[in-house]
């Protein structure tokens, strides 16, 4: 029987949710159990990753950051949605320097806070804030493109790629949780007007970029620090393992190979305990 445990990238098209994207690939792979990490606006493009059967338990352990974007800013207009899905007003704006916009797009560069777009898919007391948003309920400042509490978020670097007025694009590396949308707002308010994005790709999230959805060994791509337990067994039977069997006993979260599966277990207070076992490599 073919394994139904699948990781890969794959690029998802503009203007199409990344849920009916991966209803999409649910039917080419013809499996039922499909997930996806990272969640991108349905005119966004770009590397979304995708994994399916036991591999869907991994997402929280991938190295997903830093994210990198190329996106696009048309400065003067404006859009609630802060994209180009509900534009309702463009004027004109005046042409700027090149070095001015180099200078504003450096000034973003570090640790920040950010308020969320309205429409996001940020969960508010359970719910999408877009769902929210669109059955106008009230739960956000009036008058605002953007929810109340601020996140915190680190930009590591942000470069001018093209500047044909009124749009700007540019190329930003930044932390998991940031939005692209709301920084484009936030450069196009520095620079004295008002700003929506007309273009925005995901180029990688963390080590991973589409490669023609190329299955990925998934071992490969978790965070957990390597670490050997010394009685193979205890794994395959789940049984409670013993500190003195491990190489690294100090505190913390390891992943653990052997030749069929690959465990994910946590020491901590000489205690240890299985976050994840028996996830099939295949």
């Amino acid at each position: 029987m073919e394994c139904s445990n699948l990781l890969f990238v794959a690029n998802k098209p503009s203007f199409i949710s990344s849920n009916k994207f991966l209803n999409q690939l649910k039917k080419k792979y013809g499996i039922k159990k499909m997930g996806f990490s990272g969640t991108l606006d349905p005119f966004a493009c770009g590397s979304l990753i995708i994994a399916s059967g036991q591999y869907t338990k991994l997402f929280r352990f991938l190295k997903k950051t830093p994210k990198t974007y190329m996106a696009t800013l048309m400065l003067g207009a404006y859009s609630p949605t802060l994209d180009i899905e509900k534009i309702e007003n463009i004027e004109t704006t005046p042409k700027i320097e090149i070095e001015k916009i180099k200078e504003t797009l450096n000034s973003f560069v570090g640790k920040q806070t950010q308020l969320p777009p309205k429409y996001s898919a940020k969960r508010i007391n359970g719910k999408r804030a877009y769902e929210l948003e669109r059955k106008n309920s009230k739960f956000q400042a009036p008058d605002s493109e953007f929810l109340e509490k601020e996140i915190n978020i680190e930009i590591f670097n942000i470069n001018l790629v093209n500047y044909s007025h009124p749009f700007i694009t540019f190329k930003a590396v930044v932390s998991e949780g940031t939005y692209i949308r709301s920084l484009g707002f936030d450069i196009a308010e520095k620079l004295h007007t008002k700003g929506t994005l007309t273009y925005l790709e995901r180029i990688n999230e963390g080590e991973f970029f589409y490669e023609c959805e190329k299955k990925l060994n998934p071992y490969d791509y978790i965070w957990p620090e390597e670490n050997h337990y010394n009685n193979e067994e205890d794994l395959i039977l789940g049984r409670k393992l013993d500190i003195n069997n491990f190489e690294i006993k100090k505190e913390g979260i390891y992943k653990i190979k052997t030749p069929k599966f690959l465990s994910i277990i946590e020491i901590k207070e000489d205690k240890t305990s299985y976050l994840l076992n028996r996830i099939n490599l295949c």
